[in-house]
């Protein structure tokens, strides 16, 4: 089928995530077909610099012949067996290697980062119904949080525009703010004995905006977690695997949290896999007789998929071998110094906000004034960046530029001067 064919068939029966299908046709949307290193192709044969890594998640750029092997090799072997009862090589191999990257010892596996703080908020809950601390079942978590689609990372999640259709289907949670430390300590103090865990994005909140935490606050909150008893879980499903310039956000600060969710970057692209890592303290509550049901009981079908272990795996050595967080250091100068210029000789940039290659640009009439959410001015602004070639995404008013850590410098000036031009027109 060609390109028309194709998509008179897509809107006939495929519904899309965070996609008003109404006019779907009419935002011009781009079928896949292959891919390139940093690039898509289209059905038409256009090329595309995918500046968002395919929603956040590919690490090395597309067909990275590493991967390709990886994934071919397991296939010779075997592509799925359940991890209920049984192991396979793969997901113990990723397993000690996570474990060592950050400290973690125990790893538990699903499909995606909602499952994973699923999974981390329901790990915390029992973990107090098991060590006697029954009344720590409240959780906390920040103003405009995302932390995924499935109820218990919507419930901890805090973006009006994304969850409030589904707030009677919610736990309450504490929400606050990142502008002092103060305010949560007094809600800790108070309320200690009732919290079990604070969920949180270290350094930057991602499908907020990007908006960024100030220096030290997570090596505060880690202190007030410390003090107070609650368990601190990291969301690192977007900050993880190089995206800020270090292999996890909470390197960035030194701190080590009780649970840790990733996924997206985990496989460098290639194939949906999540991890919940978490403490020996945590685990070893899970630890009994088989007639005390201390068991974890939360599963998934492909849990430990052996050819999504054997990509991560192969994903995680090329970190190693390629130098990778050291060699976009380059790019990551270039993107900065550019963004600063864009953002100096533009009145529609408001701020740019950024950690390492995780990139918000929030723009702006000239006049100071912010545009209706209605006038879908960050979807045009990306439009007009796909006139040269480059695939830009939005968030409401905010321009996200996510490229995959293997982008050029040459490509990083593409992304510059597409974004530029589009701002202009």
């Amino acid at each position: 089928m060609n390109t028309t064919e194709l998509l008179a068939l897509d809107a006939k029966h495929v519904w899309h995530p965070f996609t008003q299908m109404q006019g779907w046709i009419e935002d011009q949307p781009l079928i896949i077909e292959r891919s390139e290193g940093n690039w898509l192709v289209d059905t038409d044969g256009k090329r595309w610099l995918d500046g968002i890594s395919s929603l956040w998640v590919t690490v090395h750029g597309h067909r990275k012949a590493e991967l390709d092997a990886a994934l071919k090799q397991q296939l010779d072997k075997v592509a799925h067996c359940t991890l209920l009862g049984q192991a396979n090589v793969p997901s113990i191999e990723l397993a000690a290697k996570l474990a060592a990257l950050t400290g973690l010892p125990r790893v538990f596996y699903s499909d995606s980062g909602s499952t994973s703080v699923e999974i981390a908020v329901k790990m915390a809950y029992q973990f107090w119904q098991l060590t006697g601390r029954t009344t720590k079942k409240r959780f906390v978590a920040l103003k405009e949080a995302y932390h995924g689609d499935t109820i218990g990372s919507v419930s901890v999640g805090g973006m009006d525009l994304f969850h409030e259709r589904f707030r009677d289907l919610l736990f309450p949670v504490e929400r606050v703010g990142v502008d002092s430390l103060a305010e949560i300590e007094e809600l800790f103090a108070a309320k200690h004995d009732e919290l079990a865990g604070f969920v949180v994005e270290p350094l930057i909140q991602g499908a907020a905006g990007m908006l960024l935490q100030r220096p030290g606050w997570l090596k505060g909150l880690e202190a007030l977690c410390r003090k107070y008893d609650v368990l601190l879980i990291c969301d690192e499903v977007a900050t993880g695997f190089g995206r800020t310039g270090k292999m996890f956000a909470v390197e960035h600060e030194g701190v080590k949290p009780d649970l840790m969710c990733v996924a997206k970057g985990l496989t460098g692209g290639y194939l949906p896999l999540a991890a919940t890592l978490a403490s020996e303290r945590v685990y070893r509550a899970f630890l009994g007789r088989f007639d005390e049901a201390k068991t974890f009981f939360h599963g998934h079908t492909y849990t430990g998929n052996p050819l999504a272990c054997a990509v991560a795996l192969a994903n995680l050595e090329l970190f190693e071998r390629e130098q990778t967080l050291e060699k976009m250091k380059q790019v990551e100068a270039v993107l900065a110094e550019g963004l600063a210029e864009l953002a100096r000789k533009s009145k529609r940039v408001r701020e740019v906000r950024r950690r390492g290659l995780m990139i918000g640009v929030e723009i702006q009439r000239e006049d100071g004034t912010a545009y209706e959410f209605g006038e879908r001015m960050g979807f045009r602004v990306c439009l007009e960046a796909r006139k040269h070639g480059v695939l830009l995404r939005p968030l409401g008013n905010v321009v996200v530029l996510m490229p995959p850590l293997s982008l050029t410098v040459d490509e990083a000036k593409l992304m510059l001067h597409a974004l530029g031009d589009a701002l202009t027109r």
